[in-house]
């Protein structure tokens, strides 16, 4: 995995810096693992536009990804690695040994041919799948469950992980990509390694045209809208706009928007860092 710059023999291609898909070893996903998509351009039910600067952007796929893991000690071979329009990551085809065939995100340093297997009988190696009661302290992991048997929500987009620091009781505490430190049950389960394509964060559109392919319309500044459309509008001549705020007026520095009785709170040991 890398990037890979361009000569800039175009307007265009001056600045821009793309994947260089070396790890890709397939063109096409598989059919049985892959269903439409229908974008919704912003639109509701009844066709009014209710989020902003949506819209376009190239036809989908849906490729249907294993976030659960459950098909416990049943060992899987790495097809094939490829590319998914959905998603930062890169997701991997597994032949597992009963016959069937499952996608799940790549993590870096997966190799078409390698072995993964999920279950307590799993040995700690990249692409394997335990329970946070099983796992080194200390080692990188991905796709962390919530609550058990849910599936993975935590650490899933390109060059994510999330660091086993303790275990204490029923609770293991991990720190998360976020820098939050935060306690998990130990019964929950997580794959081994980061998520691949790290360099993800690096990459350069260099032009416009790239940001439409990808569905998204030209955002217009608050500070050049007139007071009707937004509370950082009007004013004569170019003024700043006074406090930063959304459309709503809820400001967007300083102002905490996390619920006070959300439930995790609770797990949270160490906030995440401003």
């Amino acid at each position: 995995m890398g990037l890979r710059k361009f000569k800039p023999v175009t307007p265009g291609t001056r600045f821009r810096v793309g994947a260089s898909f070396t790890e890709i070893t397939a063109t096409k996903p598989e059919k049985s693992l892959v269903v439409s998509s229908k974008k919704s351009g912003g639109r509701n039910n009844t066709g009014k536009m209710t989020m902003r600067y949506m819209g376009g952007g190239h036809k989908k796929s849906y490729r249907l990804i294993d976030f659960k893991r459950e098909k416990f000690d049943i060992p899987a071979t790495v097809a094939t690695v490829e590319y998914d329009p959905n998603r930062t990551a890169r997701i991997a085809l597994l032949h597992y040994a009963d016959g069937e065939k499952r996608y799940i995100i790549a993590p870096e340093g997966l190799q078409v041919g390698q072995t993964v297997v999920s279950g307590e009988t799993a040995t700690p190696e990249v692409g394997n799948t335990l329970t946070l009661s099983r796992i080194p302290l200390g080692s990188i992991v991905h796709n962390v469950e919530i609550n058990p048997g849910r599936g993975a929500q935590l650490a899933r987009s390109a060059g994510a992980y999330a660091q086993l620091a303790a275990r204490d009781g029923k609770y293991a505490t991990l720190k998360m990509p976020s820098g939050e430190v935060r306690s998990i049950l130990v019964t929950c389960l997580a794959t081994i390694g980061a998520v691949s394509n790290s360099d993800h964060a690096n990459e350069v559109l260099g032009k416009a045209g790239r940001s439409r392919w990808l569905g998204r319309r030209p955002r217009t500044r608050p500070v050049a809208m007139n007071p009707v459309d937004h509370p950082m509008g009007g004013g004569e001549g170019r003024s700043s706009g006074g406090q930063p705020r959304s459309r709503n007026g809820v400001y967007s520095k300083g102002f905490k928007t996390r619920t006070l009785k959300k439930y995790s709170n609770r797990f949270i040991i160490e906030k995440r860092k401003k």
